[in-house]
């Protein structure tokens, strides 16, 4: 993983998040009949996923850094990244909705794009099931209601399935990291402890005081998980070179998880959640 990636990506991660509200952008939206199609404006990545999910992807105008995500996303102008929102090329873009995710975006330039008059969707997400409820409050705002309510439905449902097929007693423990220099896990609040509870599992440091704790090699090896798990686009080759010298000591299997997917709030969660908690379950 590059070094723009880590940077990226660990405040993706971190702090969820703040109360997000759509009255205001209600009261601006005309959404009783589509005289034009909405043009739009994405600050987050998961956000960029959601619009093409409700087949509204020809309305986006430009997106966040890592909307990578249907491959058309690719092409769009970027206007956000971990630094921050390109505010005056979103207000030459005249966008009529600009989808900001309360947590990851800076409370400044949201609040800036909301006080020049830009009707601003606040994406809150503390829960798997939020992704869920949100993108139901984003297809009101949208005219997309039956498309939203039948993709939540049936995220909902297989998030049903998952929770009672791995449903157990006690936790197994797992190591759950995102690349080795340094070495870091996640703690009990982390968005990826959620997901390892779906699958009967927990994070190995369920003990951490903080949700991405830096450990070493020698504190893996003495609590023994039972999987290792890496969030990493690396080659098993490469992952298991790391585990190698210490293999005498550590005989747990390393399964991988797409980065890409664990940490974005978007519908393909569900797949590959799935994957994962079968890989914890064998």
């Amino acid at each position: 993983m590059t070094s723009l990636s880590k940077i990226y990506v660990l405040p993706l991660l971190m702090s969820l998040f703040f109360t997000g509200c759509i009255r205001d952008v209600f009261a601006n939206i005309d959404t009783s009949s589509p005289k034009k199609p909405l043009k739009i404006v994405s600050l987050a990545p998961h956000l960029t996923e959601w619009v093409y999910s409700l087949g509204l992807g020809d309305n986006l105008l430009a997106v966040s850094d890592y909307s990578d995500f249907p491959e058309a996303a690719k092409t769009l102008p970027r206007i956000a990244d971990y630094q921050g929102a390109d505010i005056a090329a979103i207000i030459t873009l005249s966008p009529d909705l600009v989808l900001a995710w309360d947590g990851g975006n800076k409370p400044q330039d949201i609040q800036k794009l909301s006080a020049l008059g830009l009707n601003v969707f606040k994406s809150r997400i503390t829960d798997i099931r939020d992704i869920a409820s949100e993108l139901i409050r984003l297809g009101e705002l949208t005219q997309t209601q039956k498309t939203a309510n039948a993709l939540s439905s049936q995220f909902i449902e297989r998030l049903d399935e998952l929770e009672t097929q791995f449903a157990k007693p006690e936790l197994d423990t797992v190591f759950y990291y995102s690349w080795t220099s340094p070495l870091m896990t996640i703690g009990p609040n982390a968005w990826a402890n959620k997901l390892l509870n779906i699958c009967g599992a927990q994070t190995l440091f369920y003990d951490s005081p903080v949700d991405y704790p830096q450990v070493s090699v020698k504190d893996v090896l003495s609590r023994q998980p039972k999987v290792l798990i890496a969030a990493s686009k690396s080659s098993q080759e490469a992952l298991a070179k790391f585990w190698q010298p210490h293999r005498q000591f550590l005989h747990a299997p390393i399964i991988t998880v797409n980065p890409d997917v664990t940490s974005r709030f978007s519908l393909r969660l569900i797949d590959e959640l799935k994957m994962m908690c079968n890989s914890i379950n064998p």
